[in-house]
């Protein structure tokens, strides 16, 4: 039953261009459905699954202590499936959507200050070394331009012109985006590309990625998550910060600073503006804050 799985894997990939990591998650979903129909007697092949059949599932996987969210990417992964199936011919209907995801209440993300921001992103320029460079140049630039840390490490010579002042960016779904770069983040990157890069850069070298590890090869997400960590274990206290805290923090201050919503949207590769309206939350989060402070009655 897996091979029907491996052919919407690579539809997902060829066709529709999803990522590595999302195509994975498919993977292990998908499979672990497979698994557990090979021991239904009932079920020869995917046209013998019932409604009842994937219930059977979904239960299990509530006895066995997944949270909802779990359950709902899986079950949502399912009728993707299905979908797929049914547009293929190998089944005339689709059992999944029968099938109650498990409601998800959809929690905010945790952003920083601006001055926690700000504490962080001074925090390699303490030091001189060619590491301490790319780190503030990569902190500098995800902060700048709020995109995804594959994104970032993702990037090439070629993908920065601090001269036009850009970076292109590959997104999701193979989506390129040019998103501009303040000055201060500009002479922060020139400043790596001049002085640190070529002290990272193996002799004899063709790389052409722009953040280099130690061995003068392309630095990894969990190289970047790794340093990421250090430095903010140094500034920040209350919430831990990973990668996506700094897009989420872009995102909030844009909009705080006056962006509207459907710039952020681009800036961010969002292919939905649902998905970027999360942040007007906090935004207003913020508002309220800022006149329970100015507001005579509200100090």
């Amino acid at each position: 039953m897996r091979e029907q799985v491996d052919a919407f894997l690579n539809h997902l990939a060829v066709e529709r261009g999803f990522s590595g990591n999302t195509i994975m998650a498919y993977r292990n979903d998908l499979y672990s459905l497979a698994d557990y129909l090979g021991g239904e007697p009932s079920v020869i092949g995917w046209s013998d699954v019932s409604a009842d059949t994937l219930s059977g599932f979904v239960m299990q996987l509530q006895d066995r202590g997944y949270s909802n969210t779990t359950r709902a990417r899986k079950t949502a992964a399912m009728k993707s499936f299905f979908t797929f199936l049914v547009s293929e011919g190998g089944v005339t209907r689709s059992p999944a959507q029968e099938i109650v995801s498990p409601k998800v209440g959809r929690s905010l993300p945790k952003t920083l200050t601006e001055e926690e921001v700000e504490r962080l992103l001074e925090a390699p320029r303490q030091l001189r070394t060619p590491d301490a460079l790319r780190d503030a140049a990569m902190l500098e630039l995800l902060y700048a331009t709020g995109m995804r840390v594959s994104e970032l490490t993702g990037l090439d010579l070629a993908d920065v012109s601090l001269t036009a002042g850009h970076v292109r960016c590959r997104g999701k779904g193979a989506r390129e985006r040019l998103i501009p770069l303040h000055e201060g983040a500009v002479a922060v990157i020139d400043h790596y590309a001049r002085a640190g890069r070529p002290a990272l850069l193996q002799p004899n070298s063709h790389e052409q990625a722009l953040f280099l590890n130690r061995r003068g090869e392309r630095l990894t997400r969990q190289g970047f998550w790794l340093i990421l960590k250090q430095y903010a274990e140094l500034v920040v206290t209350g919430i831990p910060v990973t990668p996506h805290t700094l897009r989420h923090s872009f995102a909030t201050h844009l909009l705080q600073g006056g962006a509207s919503l459907r710039q952020v949207q681009e800036f961010l590769g969002h292919a939905s503006i649902a998905s970027t309206q999360v942040y007007t939350h906090l935004s207003n989060e913020h508002i309220q804050l800022e006149y329970e402070r100015a507001h005579p009655r509200g100090r």
